[in-house]
């Protein structure tokens, strides 16, 4: 049996551009790529705290350590400059897989940059 897992995430970046007329989905700045595990090309969730908007595409590398995150393509009629999202990709693990697997989370502060990692997400209490 496969279970999906969160396998990375980038926790609040802001977006920095929102470019209808250009080729490829959301550009991501590539140290934050990297540092999630994210891959050129991958399929990555978006959810965006500003508006609501949960959409699909995927992630193209954009210059490291510039902070961009651009939304592009269709998907910029659903996230604006300024706007704050959660970008996360997912994995399907078996039962043995499970037993070790943590996932990367990635922090960034508002100007895209980062402040720190995790790999579990802290309990919500009352």
């Amino acid at each position: 049996m496969q279970i999906t897992m969160l396998q990375a995430k980038l926790h609040r970046a802001r977006v920095t551009h929102s470019e209808l007329e250009y080729e490829g989905s959301c550009a991501i700045d590539g140290h934050l790529l990297d540092t999630a595990g994210i891959r050129e090309y991958q399929q990555i969730d978006i959810y965006n705290i500003t508006n609501g908007e949960r959409f699909t595409t995927y992630a193209i590398r954009a210059e490291d350590h510039s902070g961009i995150v651009s939304v592009n393509g269709a998907a910029a009629h659903k996230a604006n400059p300024g706007d704050v999202i959660i970008i996360c990709t997912y994995v399907q693990l078996d039962q043995r897989e499970l037993a070790s697997f943590k996932p990367t989370l990635v922090y960034v502060n508002a100007e895209n940059r980062i402040t720190h990692t995790r790999n579990t997400i802290p309990v919500q209490v009352a």
